[in-house]
């Protein structure tokens, strides 16, 4: 699977994702070919690309609750669009706290990891779906913490509002040497704080969530500042997000490379945030084809509830089984990456690892149609 531009897309290419309309209407279901329409729907929708398939690459498979994370996004992001617009324009929220506790409602009590799948993105709506992603994970992350409700609340409303600077617009200042066309984003950013301090005046943990998170993901002192877990909570979410998002002038992250630079940063990332973070969301997972860090390529056979970095793996040289969890023979050797292209292998035969002693979680996965 691959992330191809909407400039690049070319008749033929097969859909990995789905595309939905704002109303949640399937309009192009995984599999399908593209065509000049398609691809023209794409361009006119304003996407900044979509996800392919090789031509030799079997389709993803998708759970029923896999559909239902994308139709949720699909429509919940127009009703954040209307809220952040609201917000802007009239410096008050008037229905934040009823997305936060529909987010909540159906992110924020489950009891598993969901498959985390980034949504389509254009530049007009790049913030609005970044806001609604933040969200969802800062909900699934308060869970697995065991976050107190009303502590969980304010951090999904805080990360649905965090970024709303980026989308403010100002009147064009007349000055000797000529108008001032725009101001910088980091002014943007300092302006979105000050109306949401102003906006939430009533709400103090919410300005200070976002304040803290803020400070957190600038890089700045926060020694003197007792940090809220809600700010430590919006700053993991907010780095997956913005690191495994569509991008308009690069590829994306994957989840391991995210996951790393987050192990890697305790400094910045709190530890328990990010654990809390690696039960909500699949990342190696059976099926998944994987790089080494010796060049090998592989299948993840088991995932591993205690290192996720460090699954069982079905090497593809030479069908040998390696479980990266022993240390003492293995320690050595190590994931590098997600495989981005071809070998993604997702037919398994769930009965025979069963008869070898390797224990995996069967999902039922949803037929696809056939072009």
């Amino acid at each position: 699977m691959r992330f191809i531009k909407s400039e690049d897309l070319k008749t033929g290419m097969r859909l990995a994702r789905p595309i939905y309309n704002k109303n949640g209407v399937l309009l192009y279901e995984r599999n399908s070919k593209l065509t000049v329409q398609g691809i023209n729907s794409v361009k006119n929708f304003g996407l900044l690309g979509i996800f392919i398939l090789e031509p030799a690459e079997p389709v993803p498979p998708m759970t029923r609750a896999d559909v239902e994370f994308e139709r949720f996004q699909t429509m919940c992001v127009f009703s954040i669009r209307e809220e952040l617009d609201w917000i802007a324009a009239n410096g008050r929220p008037q229905r934040n706290d009823m997305i936060a506790s529909n987010i909540i409602k159906n992110y924020g009590h489950l009891d598993g990891r969901i498959n985390f799948q980034q949504n389509l993105r254009s530049k007009e709506d790049y913030i609005y779906k970044h806001s609604l992603n933040v969200a969802i994970l800062c909900a699934l992350i308060a869970h697995v913490m065991n976050m107190r409700v009303e502590e969980q609340m304010e951090t999904v409303q805080a990360a649905l509002v965090h970024d709303i600077g980026k989308i403010m617009h100002f009147e064009e200042e007349e000055v000797a040497g000529g108008p001032v066309i725009d101001m910088t984003m980091n002014a943007k950013e300092e302006a979105g704080h000050a109306l949401l301090e102003t906006a939430f005046s009533a709400k103090p943990n919410i300005r200070r969530i976002c304040s803290q998170a803020h400070r957190i993901l600038a890089d700045m002192d926060t020694s003197s500042l007792r940090l809220v877990n809600g700010a430590r909570v919006l700053a993991v979410a907010e780095t997956y997000d913005m690191m495994t998002a569509m991008k308009i002038d690069e590829e994306p992250a994957s989840e391991v490379e995210a996951l790393k630079f987050l192990l890697n940063n305790p400094e910045k990332y709190h530890s328990k945030v990010v654990e809390a973070l690696i039960k909500s969301v699949n990342i190696l997972v059976p099926g998944v084809s994987v790089e080494l860090n010796t060049g090998d390529k592989a299948l993840v056979l088991a995932a591993n509830e205690t290192d996720v970095l460090r699954p069982m793996l079905l090497m593809f040289k030479d069908n040998s089984i390696v479980d990266l969890a022993n240390m003492d023979v293995y320690e050595d050797l190590e994931i590098k990456d997600i495989m981005k292209t071809l070998d993604n292998r997702h037919v398994m035969d769930m009965e025979l690892l069963k008869k070898n002693g390797i224990e995996v979680e069967e999902e039922e996965y949803l037929e696809v149609a056939v072009p």
